[in-house]
């Protein structure tokens, strides 16, 4: 039998005595043979063992994708094509998009023939491996029924039978909705996507190990047991900084933490930690999480936050935590550099969330959990098996909490995960009959009795100032020694901070933005902490990124109107240590001549807070946030599946028994519906040697350097698509490797102290940005 090659040898490309074999040679395993061992670990690795039957079916059906996923390589065309463009950069993932060559439809087929019903599964998973999960039926010619109806070049004749010989396959293990326990076509879609996720992780590691084995000696290693070390480390970390409290804050936390630890010895489920801010809960969690994951032999943490600004600073901090374990132990996932057109280095690079503890945000949890791309989907397998902790989970879009929650219990359900609501306020999500019906059933709240925990912790009065002009503001600001003030946008911002800086100088006031990147942040974070602790003159301005996880303490705060939930997060930015009998929060309403209100979800969290600050005298008490929640979540069963995701999975026909519309799900479910994009911008010498690197390597047409995308996120600011467009027509920014877009002149467009400012002369002036 002549030899049939899946890969050329970047190194030797037109020596096929160097390149890669489908099949077992005399001396290394087959391409097929490796991807389908790494597949079907990854099965096994993320059902749980009492789910038995789906977990075999899990691991036949990742064994069967692996082989069957390249067998269109066994065309004469497919072989041809390697031998003619062996000296060219071509890259054969990606040259079925280009139209020269379909390698992915025969396998799609061959499955689909030969195991009728479950086969369609495989298919999806096959036909979409490079190109992502495709529709059922729509009018392209990349849908699934479009592809099973394609001729295709002949392979049959060139395969060893054996590849082709198909297992026992246990049908009636495809999983079935959690309450009636019938088959459900969301939860087999579901399945589809996280055995879809073992393939492509599997074929892209296992083509980095033959085309560029440097990436995969590069990646880190992480030891056996390190949950184990962790949850000790964090035990012996947490005993030496908390172990004497003094004041009646620290008692409240000592108790909190002291909830977490008892109840992660039980088992896995879902959980709530309903915690006022100031209550510890970050830390609290984090132990509850690697005591529970370490305790029931659960593979990792999720760490899952709303807002990107927020994840760098819980990041930070449990980096600190863990620095003696090593750099690999925490991954910060969060920004995007994945270009829109994959490329083998974008996708040898993406991320796949292979490590203990990943802290992201929800964005790119949930988008993941929905989305069709395989860049995207790579990660899902390790998913499975984690406790997914949500910070804040009430801030999750209203549009989208159906299929959100629906995901989540599948993931609970089926996959071996354990999930933790961690709240400030109270669990928004919760099943309640006749009034919430797709919320989450049964969960066990950590802390035992929330009410009495915000009685102990109250030390913040919430008073409404009324309606408030920039000028206006700045006058109160100006009066006040020591004061935050948290607004809605940059724009506003930048603005009121421009305005004290005018009246007043720069001494003593400080900028907070998401158009300032994590680095930048960061130092400035610890001036002004170092302003707090000496007692010295320290205004802030900043937009909402302050209100979680930043551990800063102020007597007297100021919060543009917003969410309840939100205003609850700002007033934990006031009188957070108890230092004083009770500090001060302002609710204001800005001028909407100068900064309205953004439309969307700040709108309505903030008409829903008006009505609540006019009915309640403490807006902060647990009965006013169940109204509020009752007003933004809970009356709206409209809008819980807008986009009508749950309704795009469904029972199909003889031929096609399945109808999932993957792709058009992808397209559908977003966070945010103006994309971000990502500019680099250079802060420090590290970032400008990082930058070099990149251009260096973008020069000599080399891949950029291994771990160079996780490492510039601190160097990173996101902005909205069309103001990256406008960046990059003005010259503003340059595009290395095809998705780094970095700042060219940070002298004229980033300022030092309020960041990110993309117009053309570099002088403030938002409106230049819109020509969208």
């Amino acid at each position: 039998m002549p030899p049939y090659f899946a890969h050329t040898n970047p190194s030797h490309p037109a020596d096929p005595a160097f390149w890669e074999r489908l099949i077992t040679d005399s001396v290394d395993t087959g391409h097929l043979e490796k991807v389908s061992d790494l597949a079907s670990g990854y099965a096994g690795e993320m059902i749980p063992p009492d789910e038995a039957a789906l977990r075999d079916l899990a691991i036949v059906s990742a064994r069967l994708l692996g082989l069957w996923h390249d067998l269109g390589k066994f065309s004469d065309e497919f072989q041809n094509y390697l031998s003619n463009s062996a000296a060219s950069e071509d890259d054969s993932h990606t040259i079925e998009s280009s139209g020269k060559v379909d390698h992915s439809t025969a396998g799609a087929q061959h499955a689909a023939q030969a195991l009728p019903g479950i086969g369609i599964l495989l298919a999806y998973a096959i036909a979409g491996h490079h190109a992502g999960l495709p529709d059922a039926i729509d009018q392209t010619r990349s849908c699934l029924q479009a592809r099973l109806s394609k001729d295709v070049p002949d392979w049959a004749p060139s395969v060893p039978e054996p590849l082709l010989s198909i297992p026992p396959i246990p049908a009636k293990a495809l999983p079935a909705d959690l309450g009636s326990g019938k088959a459900c076509p969301f939860s087999i879609a579901f399945f589809t996507r996280m055995i879809f996720s073992c393939l492509t992780d599997a074929d892209f590691l296992a083509t980095e190990s033959f085309m560029a084995p440097e990436r995969t000696s590069a990646r880190p290693h992480v030891p056996l047991g390190i949950i184990d070390r962790m949850d000790r480390h964090l035990t012996d970390w947490l005993a030496q900084h908390f172990s004497t409290p003094t004041t009646s804050v620290q008692h409240a936390r000592h108790k909190v933490l002291t909830a977490c630890m008892e109840k992660a010895e039980q088992p896995p489920g879902l959980y709530s930690l309903t915690v006022p801010t100031g209550g510890g809960k970050t830390l609290s969690s984090l132990a509850f999480a690697l005591r529970h994951a370490a305790r029931h032999g659960l593979r990792r943490v999720i760490y899952a936050i709303p807002f990107t600004s927020i994840i760098e600073q819980n990041a930070d901090v449990f980096r600190d935590v863990f620095a003696d374990l090593g750099e690999e132990v925490v991954l910060e996932h969060h920004s995007n550099f994945d270009p829109d057109q994959e490329t083998v280095n974008s996708r040898l690079a993406s991320e796949n969330w292979d490590a203990p503890l990943v802290v992201t945000t929800n964005v790119q949890l949930f988008e993941s959990l929905f989305a069709n791309r395989t860049s995207r989907c790579r990660k899902l397998h390790r998913i499975a098996r984690s406790v997914i902790v949500l910070d804040e989970a009430q801030t999750l879009p209203v549009s989208l909490l159906a299929p959100c929650l629906r995901a989540l219990r599948e993931l609970v359900g089926h996959y071996g995960c354990t999930l933790v609501l961690c709240t400030a306020t109270q669990p928004a999500l919760v099943f309640r009959p006749g009034e919430f019906e797709i919320g989450l059933p049964q969960l066990t709240e950590i802390v035992p009795d929330p009410l009495a925990l915000y009685a102990n912790l109250k030390r913040v009065e919430v008073r409404h100032a009324g309606k408030l002009s920039l000028a206006d503001l700045g006058n109160r600001l100006t009066e006040t020694r020591q004061v935050l003030v948290i607004v809605n946008t940059r724009r506003h911002a930048a603005d009121l901070y421009q305005a004290l800086v005018a009246e007043a100088g720069d001494d003593g006031h400080y900028h907070l933005s998401a158009a300032m990147c994590s680095q930048h942040r960061s130092e400035r974070l610890v001036e002004i902490r170092a302003h707090l602790r000496n007692d010295e003159p320290c205004r802030v301005v900043s937009t909402q990124l302050i209100e979680a996880g930043v551990d800063v303490d102020f007597p007297v705060v100021y919060r543009a109107i917003g969410g309840i939930d939100a205003i609850a997060q700002a007033a934990g930015r006031c009188n957070r240590e108890g230092r004083s009998t009770l500090g001060v929060t302002w609710v204001f309403e800005p001028d909407e001549t100068e900064h309205p209100i953004p439309r969307g979800h700040l709108r309505r969290t903030a008409d829903a807070a008006r009505e609540i600050l006019s009915l309640h005298d403490d807006i902060l008490a647990l009965d006013a946030i169940e109204a509020y929640f009752r007003l933004h979540y809970w009356q709206h069963q409209d809008q819980w599946d807008k986009q009508e995701i749950l309704a795009s999975f469904n029972w199909g026909h003889r031929e096609l028994p399945f109808l999932f519309d993957f792709a058009t799900v992808a397209k559908r479910f977003q966070f945010i519906a103006d994309t971000q994009k990502t500019v680099i911008v250079p802060w420090g010498e590290t970032s400008q040697t990082l930058i070099e690197q990149l251009r260096f390597t973008h020069r000599m047409r080399l891949p950029p350097p291994a771990g160079i995308a996780r490492r510039l996120q601190r160097y990173s600011v996101t902005i909205p698509q069309f103001e990256w467009k406008n960046a990059l027509a003005w010259g503003i920014i340059e595009l290395l490797h095809g998705r780094f877009a970095v700042l060219v002149s940070p002298e004229l467009h980033y300022d030092q102290n309020t960041g990110l400012c993309l117009t053309r002369d570099g002088v403030y002036d938002p409106e230049q940005l819109i020509v969208a």
